[in-house]
């Protein structure tokens, strides 16, 4: 979790699927699920309408707003 944090904190503009987290991290659909879901919980990531991620304050530039 702390790689994947990291990553976020790195790159501002990061935005990413599940689908996407899974291939740029390699790890199974679970545990991305699970990962994802706890940094939407603890407010570090944002989920937008659309099932992207991104930091929480972050701009989005294309795609939907965040919920």
């Amino acid at each position: 979790m702390t790689r994947i944090r990291m990553e976020f904190m790195e790159m501002p503009g990061l935005c990413l699927s599940e689908r996407q987290a899974r291939r740029l991290w390699n790890i199974e659909e679970a545990t991305c699920a699970r990962i994802l879901a706890h940094l939407v919980e603890e407010r570090f990531l944002t989920r937008s309408r659309d099932g992207a991620n991104l930091r929480s304050g972050s701009t989005r530039l294309h795609g939907a707003d965040a919920a």
